[in-house]
Order: C-alpha cells, then sequence, then structure tokens
C-alpha cells in the first residue's frame, strides 16, 4: 500500500510503500477513502509534540470501508465508517486515562491505503456525509464535544464565550453550542 511516512523530522513526509497491517484481535481492518490533514500531524512534523519516533504514518482523521475484522464484529466488513482517533481513553469521561493515546502517533495513521484501528473506535458513517467531509470529523469534533458537553456540561440556555473561533475546534463548538440551545 502507499503511505504518507514522517521519516525524519523538520522533512516531508514522503509517500512511499509501507506494508499493509493486519488487524488484531478486537480490531478492524479499514480502506481509507478520505483523510482530513490537522494541526496536530504539523505539529509531529516539526518535532513540536511530544513522544515522537519516526519513521510513522501520520494522520488521525479518516473514513473508510472496513475490509476484515479480527474476532468479533465480523458486521462491520462492508459497513462505511468514521474512526474515531482517540485510543484508549480510559473509564472517566471527563479526562483521558494513563494508556490513552491518538492514532498517528504513536500507533500509525490514516494518511495510508489501510488503517487497523480498535473496532470500539468506529461509528457508521452517514449517508449524507461525503468521505470527505465524514474525515474531517474526527479529531477537532470529538476534542470540541468534550470540552463542551462533557467537562463543560452544556445545557441549552447556557452562555459559552468561544474564543479562537477559526480554529477547526473552535468551529465545532461554535456549531455544537448553537445546536444545543446556547447563547454563543
Amino acid at each position: 500500500m502507499r503511505a504518507l511516512v514522517l521519516e525524519e523530522i523538520d522533512t516531508p513526509p514522503l509517500c512511499r510503500d509501507a506494508e499493509q497491517p493486519t488487524p488484531s484481535a478486537g480490531e478492524a481492518l479499514v480502506r481509507i477513502a478520505a483523510a482530513a490533514l490537522n494541526h496536530r500531524d504539523v505539529y509531529i512534523s516539526h518535532g513540536q509534540y511530544p513522544g515522537i519516533e519516526t519513521p510513522i504514518i501520520l494522520g488521525s482523521d479518516g473514513c473508510g470501508t472496513v475490509e476484515a475484522v479480527s474476532g468479533d464484529g465480523a458486521d462491520w466488513v462492508g459497513k462505511e465508517v468514521i474512526i474515531n482517533p482517540s485510543l484508549n481513553w480510559g473509564d472517566d469521561p471527563r479526562v483521558q486515562g494513563d494508556d490513552f493515546s491518538i492514532l498517528g502517533l504513536p500507533r500509525s495513521g490514516t494518511f495510508a491505503g489501510y488503517v487497523t484501528v480498535p473496532i470500539e473506535n468506529l461509528a457508521v458513517k452517514p449517508p449524507h456525509l461525503a468521505a470527505e467531509a465524514a474525515a474531517a470529523l474526527p479529531l477537532a469534533g470529538v476534542t470540541a464535544w468534550r470540552a463542551l458537553m462533557t467537562r463543560g456540561a452544556m445545557r441549552s440556555g447556557d452562555r459559552v464565550l468561544i474564543s479562537g473561533v477559526g480554529g477547526g475546534v473552535a468551529l465545532f463548538a461554535l456549531q455544537f453550542a448553537v445546536a444545543g440551545g446556547a447563547e454563543v
């Protein structure tokens, strides 16, 4: 398969052949239809992120079709999915656990023909969304949702101040707050 691989910090990632991953127990193999660039990918490329190990296939956000599963979950095969890149969040919905990581570092990500992810990190892609739109949702959307709804416990009628609207997380937070009936 082809993949965008960061070989060395502060050098452009290279599009090259990479080994197609094989799902472990409880994982799905997803054929990527679309992946979205996130600021996180740029920060990693420039060495501005902790724990960087190269080479690494970048990409946290993605959408595709489940090609295979290992273990239970055969009903996922053939479904179009959005990938939640937040791995091993933990038991407390308010804060990430010790084993938390994000797809694309330290685990290879979505800038490839295929990626493996835990089945629990899949959501069926709504049919009204194009793959490109669905691929742009996960990292910024989940971050905004957790900040606004899980940590902030926003309710209809609340007043919400969102600074820096223009970035992906802030734009999602704005949309979620308006849809939830807040005064923004």
